[in-house]
């Protein structure tokens, strides 16, 4: 099968022109392609997943608003977050949707416990949450037996958009980063530790093959 995974920092990109690519990555893939684990960070984006009420959508203002094929509701992407796309062949690795869930918020969960800061998972609301405060958010989309979309981790960002919407649809939901609970850590360093965790999380048996295609 050759290398099982690829690991891509694509740098700084738009939200649509990133969701675009994976779904044409998703559609378009054999079945021996290796799976693919992208990292990036949008512009300020405002996004709605499938079943997203935009009721959830408080005050806009100017930061513009996509509706996305993701699972969950409305959320917040800017720059100091580190959004994570899994591109995986859950049906080769013999994931379930719950498992793959399970996966990545523990790999969080880790990841902050790491740095010394006790973290939870919520079954009823996914994401990861520090004192009930949302650290971490997550959505994805199922397609051909693949997944796409995935995490966003608030690194050392601007919160305030948060208070223009209900996060995930929760009305006054506390939004946290990793700087103000006195991680600070460089986004380098935060995706090479969750990089390593989320492989060991998902199974994966080998190292990956890691691209950089923007410092």
């Amino acid at each position: 099968m050759g290398q099982s995974l690829v690991v891509k920092n694509l740098g700084e990109e738009p939200y649509t022109e990133t969701w675009q690519a994976m779904k044409k990555f998703t559609d378009s893939r054999e079945a021996h392609a290796p799976d693919e684990i992208w990292f990036v960070q949008h512009p300020p984006v405002f996004t709605l997943g499938q079943a997203g009420k935009v009721e959830h959508l408080l005050t806009p203002g100017d930061i513009p608003v996509v509706h996305s094929d993701r699972g969950g509701q409305v959320t917040y992407h800017g720059p100091g977050q580190l959004v994570c796309y899994l591109l995986i062949d859950v049906r080769r690795r013999k994931l379930g949707v719950r498992d793959l869930v399970t996966a990545i918020e523990q790999s969080i969960v880790q990841l902050i416990k790491a740095y010394g800061v006790v973290s939870e998972s919520k079954r009823e609301a996914p994401g990861v949450y520090v004192d009930g405060r949302k650290l971490a958010a997550l959505g994805l989309r199922i397609r051909k037996g693949c997944s796409y979309h995935g995490l966003s981790l608030n690194v050392d960002m601007d919160l305030e958009p948060f208070s223009n919407i209900n996060p995930c649809g929760f009305e006054g939901l506390e939004v946290i980063d990793m700087k103000r609970l006195g991680i600070d850590r460089s986004m380098t360093e935060v995706m090479e530790a969750l990089t390593d965790i989320l492989i060991r999380e998902i199974g994966y048996d080998t190292d990956p093959k890691m691209i950089l295609l923007q410092d």
